[in-house]
């Protein structure tokens, strides 16, 4: 009896080891597994590496707006060619550039001429609008050189605001320098009317020191919602009709004022037949969204268009402060 008690004993006793056995084993595993997932999250909560990510994905150059801090282009160089044709993917920045900064024929550029300043009845300030330039030159160069690692990229503008001080304002219509006047039949009530519009246009305008006059700028255009009639005009040397006919007289009576003082012209044209309101070759004509009259005011001090409106004449002044008359008269 003692030896069969004994050996169920030690049959137990085999039963618990295995048993013991097989627990530990179990143990050791899952402190593995426990382990590994540990070090699966420490992987997880490293920092990421920016070179690994330039490594892993394509570089993406935006370009930002300055003034408003949004992304208005993304460029990548991978898919545009940076890598594979440097000079097409410079031609590419290149009207991208220029597309931003003139405008498409469905979005506008940021190129902006400026809209001078003017005085109303009361001698009070009307602002106009600066100048804008978006440097295309200098954007091109700007997403080249990010174009390797990408990253953001400011708009390159540079504005310019008309160049007078408010000090100057209440003494700008003491002196007449220069003054022109050229006449009209005043039986030609459309194109009397049209002569009205624009001469009104430019009247009390302030021109800066280095500021751009533009004519169609500033008289904006010249349709029957803005009040202008039909009226003869010369159109490849032919006198036709047209809505705003006559304006050229104001142009062309401007050009012959302003003349008298110095000045940087930057656009002016003939008219393909002789007119009679101003000697040959004298005069300037215009045309809204083509021709145009542009000068700009190459002296240190500013000065004031003025215009009288007559039955049968206008007369176009450039009147200034008495103490810059000598700096506006040319030598």
């Amino acid at each position: 009896m003692r030896k069969k008690w004994m050996a169920a004993f030690c049959v137990l006793s085999m039963i618990g080891l295995v048993g013991c056995q097989k627990n530990a084993a179990n143990e050791h595993r899952l402190e593995q597994e426990n382990q590994q997932l540990k070090q699966q999250i420490e992987e997880l909560q490293k920092p990421v590496n920016s070179e690994q990510i330039t490594q892993n994905e394509p570089a993406i150059v935006e370009i930002v707006d300055p003034t408003t801090n949004t992304i208005i282009e993304t460029i990548s160089p991978k898919e545009s060619g940076y890598e594979t044709n440097p000079q097409a993917y410079q031609k590419f920045i290149e009207q991208v550039a220029k597309e931003l900064a003139r405008g498409t024929n469905t979005i506008n550029g940021y190129d902006q001429r400026m809209v001078l300043d003017r005085l109303d009845e009361t001698g009070n300030i009307i602002k106009g609008r600066p100048q804008t330039i978006l440097k295309e030159s200098e954007l091109v160069e700007r997403v080249l050189e990010a174009s390797a690692t990408g990253g953001q990229v400011e708009v390159p503008l540079y504005i310019t605001q008309s160049g007078y001080s408010l000090e100057d304002i209440p003494y700008l219509e003491e002196v007449v320098v220069s003054s022109f006047t050229t006449y009209f039949n005043s039986a030609d009530v459309g194109r009397n009317k049209n002569i009205e519009l624009s001469a009104k246009a430019i009247d009390n305008v302030i021109v800066g020191s280095g500021d751009h006059f533009s004519f169609n700028t500033v008289v904006g255009p010249r349709d029957e919602a803005h009040g202008y009639q039909p009226a003869p005009e010369i159109i490849n040397k032919k006198v036709v009709m047209g809505i705003g006919g006559g304006i050229c007289q104001t142009s062309s009576t401007l050009f012959n004022a302003v003349d008298q003082i110095p000045v940087k012209y930057v656009e002016r044209h003939h008219h393909s037949l002789d007119v009679g309101y101003v000697p040959k070759g004298r005069d300037a004509t215009v045309s809204y969204g083509s021709l145009d009259f542009r000068f700009q005011n190459t002296n240190d001090v500013p000065f004031l268009i003025k215009t009288s409106y007559g039955k049968d004449f206008l007369t176009i002044e450039i009147r200034t402060a008495e103490k810059y008359v000598e700096l506006l008269t040319k030598q």
